[in-house]
C-alpha cells in the first residue's frame, strides 16, 4: 500500500491526470502523504499560509498539504501562487510572517540539523 494519496483521499493516478490544470492554474489533484502516515509526527511546525517573494501575496494550503511539509520538508519542490496563478519553485516563497525559507536548499546548517535531528527522533519512535 502506497503512503501517497491525493488531498481528496484517491489514488495517485499512474497516468499523471492529476497534474492537468484548471483553469485558475491549479492542479486537478495534489498528492499528500497518507493520514496514517502524517500520523506518525511532524518534523517542522504545521504551517498553512507562505508568500510568493515576487508579488507579496500570501496563499493558505490545505491541512493535508501542511501536515505533508510538516512531516517531510522534502516531499515537494514548487508549490502554487494564488497572486500569480500559477506554480513557482519552493525558494520563491517564505512562510507567512517569517523569512524562512519553504525550500530546504535554503536553510542554514542549524536549521538543517535541527530538522534531521527532529526527523531521526520520530523514525526511532515508529515502531
Amino acid at each position: 500500500m502506497s503512503d501517497r494519496q491525493l488531498t481528496d483521499g484517491s489514488p495517485v493516478p499512474e497516468d499523471g491526470s492529476h497534474t492537468k490544470l484548471r483553469s485558475d492554474g491549479q492542479q486537478v489533484g495534489y498528492v499528500v502523504l497518507t493520514p496514517e502516515e502524517r500520523a506518525k509526527g511532524f518534523i517542522q511546525p504545521v504551517r498553512n499560509k507562505y508568500v510568493h517573494k515576487t508579488c507579496g501575496v500570501v496563499t493558505r494550503m490545505g491541512q493535508s498539504l501542511s501536515e505533508t511539509y510538516a512531516r517531510d520538508p522534502w516531499f515537494y519542490s514548487g508549490t502554487f501562487c494564488v497572486g500569480c496563478g500559477t506554480h513557482f519553485p519552493l525558494e520563491e516563497f517564505t512562510w507567512d510572517g517569517t523569512t524562512e525559507s519553504l525550500d530546504p536548499k535554503d536553510w542554514s546548517d542549524e536549521k538543517i540539523a535541527q530538522v534531521q535531528a527532529a526527523k531521526k527522533a520520530r523514525k526511532e519512535k515508529t515502531p
